[in-house]
Order: C-alpha cells, then sequence, then structure tokens
C-alpha cells in the first residue's frame, strides 16, 4: 500500500527519535518516497545527516537557510504528501497542531496540507495522561487525524507504562490497514481481461489482432490503486502489471472463457477489455502447413462470446462492463451491447481516432451508461483513461 507514495515524516524532540531511522528505511523498502522535516528540537536527538542518507532526499529543518538562500516552500511540501506521518510527535508539537500554533517548518506544512495525517506520540507517563495532553489528542482527531497510540514499557524517565512511540514494524503495518481500508474499491473482487487471442492454424501460426494490452493492464493497475483485489486474465503480451494483483495467462478464446467462467460469479466487478477473436479455425492441423498449392482455404468458425455469456450470469449485484472498438457506426454498435449483453456500462473507441486503439500509449473513449447517457471524453493517455472509466464504476457503485 505505501509503494510509491508520497509521504513526509515529521520528525520532533523526542528520545524516540532513534526509531525515526528505523522507520524510514521501513518506508523506503516499501517503495515510498520520503521527505523528512526535522524540528529544532527533533535535531538535539538525530543528525539531518542520518535521515537524509536513509531518506534518499534532503532533511527540512528550517523556513530559510541563510547560507544557500534556500527556502522551503511549506505549500508545495503540504502538496507534494499523500500522506503525513510525524513520528514521533512530542506533547508540545500535539499541542501545537490542536491549537494552530505555526512556529516552525513542520506545523505550517501540516496547515497547508490537504492530506491524511497520522501522529505517533512519545512522552512519559504523567504526560501522556495529563488531561491537557487528551484533550489535545482529541481534538486533532476532531479535525481528521488518525492516532498511532503509545505503546506501554519502560519510559526514558525510569518509569513503567504508556507513553512509547509504537514500534516502526507497528507503524507500517498501522499505515497499510489505514490506506487500505481508505481506499473506495477495498474489499471488491475484480476481473480484468487484456490484450489478443491468439487461434491457432497449425503448431506455427495462428489468427490474432494488434491489441498490445496497455488499456487492460492500465485499468487493472489503477483498479489495484484504488483497493480492489484483481484478477487480471491477459492474452499474449509483453505488458507487465506495475501493482500487486493476481494475473492468469491464457492463449486462445477458448482458455480465456474458461479463466472468466470460474472466477465470474465470485466477482462484484468485471471489465472485459480484452480483443478477444471473433472466429477460429475448425481444423487446426498437427504439422505446420506447407507452401504448396497457390491459395490456401482456411475454414473458421464463432468463438463463443464471452462477454455475453457472463451477462447471461451476471447476478443483480455484479457490475459488467464491456468495451466496443468500432470502424463505423460506432454508437448504434456500441449502445446495441448494452442490451444485447447486459451490461452495466460499454466504453466505445473508435479506430478513427487517430491516436486511439491498439498498441498506442493514448486512447479516447466515450462511456455510455445502462440509461443511454453519454460521456465523452478528449484524447488522453491509457492511464488517464483507466482513471475516467474507474471514476465512472465508482458513480455506478454509488
Amino acid at each position: 500500500m505505501l509503494k510509491n507514495k508520497n509521504i513526509i515524516l515529521g520528525v520532533c524532540g523526542s528520545i524516540a527519535a532513534y526509531k525515526s531511522a528505523f522507520l524510514v528505511r521501513l518506508l523506503v523498502k516499501a517503495g515510498a518516497n520520503i521527505k523528512v522535516i526535522l524540528t529544532p528540537d527533533g535535531a538535539n536527538f538525530i543528525t539531518p545527516l542520518t535521515l537524509a542518507t536513509l531518506s534518499k532526499n534532503p532533511v527540512y529543518t528550517q523556513y530559510f537557510d541563510e547560507e544557500t538562500g534556500v527556502w522551503s516552500n511549506h505549500v508545495e511540501l503540504g502538496l507534494w504528501a499523500d500522506l503525513i506521518l510525524i513520528a514521533p510527535i512530542s506533547a508540545n508539537t500535539l499541542a501545537k497542531l490542536a491549537t494552530g500554533i505555526c512556529d516552525n517548518l513542520l506545523t505550517a506544512v501540516y496547515l497547508s496540507a490537504k492530506c491524511p495525517v497520522y501522529v505517533a506520540p512519545a512522552m512519559d507517563l504523567d504526560m501522556w495522561k495529563h488531561e491537557t495532553t487528551q484533550t489535545n489528542i482529541h481534538q486533532i482527531q476532531s479535525f481528521g487525524n488518525l492516532i498511532i497510540e503509545p505503546g506501554d514499557g519502560e519510559l526514558a524517565s525510569g518509569l513503567y507504562g504508556a507513553g512509547r512511540m509504537a514500534e516502526p514494524e507497528e507503524i507500517i503495518s498501522f499505515l497499510d490497514h489505514a490506506i487500505k481500508h481508505s481506499m473506495p474499491l477495498y474489499g471488491k473482487k475484480v476481473m480484468v481481461t487484456a490484450g489478443p487471442t491468439y487461434e491457432a492454424i497449425d503448431p506455427v501460426r495462428f489468427i490474432g489482432n494488434h491489441s498490445s494490452g496497455k488499456m487492460g493492464f492500465a485499468l487493472a493497475d489503477e483498479l489495484a490503486r484504488l483497493g480492489a483485489s484483481v484478477t487480471l486474465i491477459a492474452g499474449p503480451t509483453a505488458q507487465k502489471e506495475n501493482q500487486i494483483l493476481t494475473r492468469i495467462d491464457i492463449l486462445s478464446a477458448q482458455e480465456m472463457l474458461n479463466a472468466c467462467t470460474s472466477i465470474f460469479s465470485e466477482m462484484d466487478i468485471t471489465i472485459m477489455c480484452a480483443a478477444v477473436a471473433d472466429y477460429r479455425p475448425k481444423v487446426i492441423a498437427n504439422q505446420k502447413i506447407k507452401k504448396q498449392a497457390d491459395s490456401l482455404v482456411l475454414e473458421l468458425e464463432k468463438t463463443v462470446d464471452i462477454l455475453a455469456t457472463l451477462g447471461k450470469s451476471k447476478k443483480a449485484n455484479q457490475i459488467l462492463v464491456g468495451f466496443a472498438l468500432e470502424t463505423h457506426d460506432e454508437e448504434n454498435y456500441a449502445k446495441g451491447k448494452l442490451a444485447q449483453k447486459n451490461l452495466d456500462m460499454v466504453v466505445l473507441n473508435s479506430l478513427n481516432d487517430k491516436g486511439a486503439g491498439f498498441k498506442s500509449d493514448t486512447n479516447k473513449i466515450t462511456i455510455f451508461n445502462k440509461a443511454l447517457e453519454c460521456t465523452v471524453f478528449e484524447m488522453k493517455s491509457k492511464t488517464a483513461v483507466a482513471k475516467d472509466i474507474c471514476t465512472a464504476i465508482l458513480k455506478i457503485l454509488k
């Protein structure tokens, strides 16, 4: 869940700051991009050099460096972050967040940010239990901030009890769990098909199409990024997924049919993006066909319409999305698919649009919903198109 996330780690004045070094290592290992803001008191416990080396980024300690003339733009930092984690947060900084005091770079970034904020308190037992501290905790929670509760143990004062900052591994687990549960498709099972199918003529040759799988893979990645548990059924393609998902590789239309029907009943959302062959050779030669006669006649038979098959068994609580790649009379064909195949949504793209369709990194789509409402999109990257399609699906779920 932390892969490619932009995270600002705030480190305040506490003996627990030594744990921040381990925390940075775990965040980097998880694939996150880390920028550390170290408060003046925090620098008494851990050096900027340590955190810069581990995070692979300069450490921010003040608004303005008089020697270099560099200004640390708190607004840009706040907007850059996907989340802010303050670990450890001291009783002093906790009070500042609760009351809006803005006297250092960390508190300025906090007030500028629009992302989720997590804090991991670290302080002595009596400070943690003090009514003022607990009031401040409730106050920042009312702002939507999340508290990573301190644990019990031996404290720097020699006392034993609550106040120890959560261990770095516990913080990573907390973030992972919180991010998952905040995602709009968390708990949803999604199936996506992508790429072409190859229908064998003989052991060497096949009937296929020009699909690269780029659109289907972009969709699978975006759905996984939104928290879904994704199963990607992919025809022959060189594409690689960028998110964690289950991938099933197939070759022919029949193999894709078998893979789809075996798991379709478990799916909440199914997106049929693959370019499946409509016909296949009726007879597959056991040996390579030699070039002897001046012409060769192949008898073809229809493949099973996978989308229509799934549409017939679709339950009321399932969402089924189809694609229509057309060359003429595009809208009528797309609208026809909606009713004929029991779809909730159809995505139309036309080979008449330059830059859309097979192998391109861009696409231009029109989406029709069940009410035949039409939304036309401009030419975009397939990554951006995947976001548009997922947004349309989220509207159906509401």
